[in-house]
């Protein structure tokens, strides 16, 4: 069968590959559509120290139920989850198995779906009454929704979001299907247009405003209660912290590339809430697919391309050369 192989830095080719062995307890499915992410473009580029080459990527997926699905008849269309978990290390014992310790996520360190078909573990298949581009932009939108409840975010509260990327659209958007008045951040004004949207109230052009200023204004002087950072630099993980009302919420989603100096009074005098939230449960799952099915997401304006298998490789290349001109790009199989 035909995959999408990545076999090093910047070289990538449309390969033949073995059929899939399908598993016990597995389904077969068919693959009908993956997006790709900025993990797939670090990958491309060479900057993911967990991926080793050749690479299948792929973790957003749209796929057709072929045989094994158990309750889930053949032809049924579904999504997944794309984690494994141990069940034995201290994450998994404490019921958190998106964290788990030895994960291996498809497309990562291990072959993904970017393929003809796949077999997957029949719990980690997930039916909607969605399009295939939006079973496609599930599990992208599950890492926000995970960082909204990790951030215990309520309609009591505000809600600012650092980056309108494929991550912060979905954190922007679990924070305002959660009922809080949510204010999007980022230095593009098409990406701001779609966070308001995904139900961002306020857009603030960092590169334009003073984010101070406006976050002030906004919150009467308080500060957000809750900061979602979903860019990864040392300067917006800083601000998270500085721009936090006290007694607030911070969750890191995005990583910084480099170490990070923080004035760590603030940590104290403010008495914060500081957390990491990586991949999604199964909780979140179902909390985006709810949301899709109730149309309160811009599908068509977040994907900025839809490509067939053998474009693939030439629309990385163009995302590496320009990557502030596209949100989320989807691979037709």
């Amino acid at each position: 069968m035909k995959a999408f192989r990545m076999e090093g830095p910047e070289v990538a080719v449309v390969a033949e590959v073995p059929d899939i062995a399908v598993q016990a307890g597995e389904a077969l499915l068919r693959v009908k559509m993956v997006g790709m992410c900025g993990t797939d473009l670090n990958t491309f580029r060479g900057r993911n120290a967990m991926v080793t080459f050749p690479r299948v990527p792929g973790h957003e997926v749209a796929a057709e139920v072929v045989e094994g699905g158990g309750a889930l008849a053949a032809g049924t269309l579904v999504t997944i989850s794309p984690y494994t978990s141990c069940g034995r290390c201290a994450s998994c014992k404490r019921g958190r198995v998106n964290a788990c310790q030895f994960n291996e996520t498809m497309g990562v360190q291990r072959d993904g779906a970017m393929t003809e078909y796949i077999s997957v573990p029949v719990e980690k298949l997930y039916a909607a009454k969605l399009s295939i581009k939006e079973l496609c932009l599930v599990e992208p939108l599950t890492v926000g929704f995970h960082a909204a409840a990790r951030g215990r975010v309520s309609a009591e509260d505000t809600v600012a979001v650092f980056g309108c990327g494929g991550v912060g659209l979905g954190a922007i958007a679990s924070a305002a299907f959660r009922g809080a008045e949510t204010i999007a951040i980022d230095m593009d004004d098409a990406k701001l247009e779609i966070a308001r949207k995904a139900g961002a109230k306020h857009l603030i052009h960092s590169k334009n405003e003073d984010l101070h200023e406006r976050l002030s204004a906004i919150t009467g002087g308080h500060g957000p209660d809750v900061m979602i950072e979903a860019i990864g630099l040392p300067q917006t993980f800083r601000a998270a912290v500085e721009e936090v009302a006290f007694t607030g919420r911070v969750v890191y989603i995005g990583y910084a590339k480099e170490p990070v100096a923080y004035e760590t009074r603030l940590f104290v005098q403010k008495e914060l809430d500081v957390m990491g939230s990586r991949n999604a449960l199964p909780t979140d799952f179902r909390e985006v697919i709810r949301m899709l099915e109730a149309g309160r997401f811009p599908v068509e304006d977040a994907v900025s391309a839809v490509v067939p298998l053998d474009e693939a490789a030439r629309m990385l290349g163009e995302w590496s050369a320009a990557p502030g001109k596209f949100t989320k790009i989807m691979v037709e199989i």
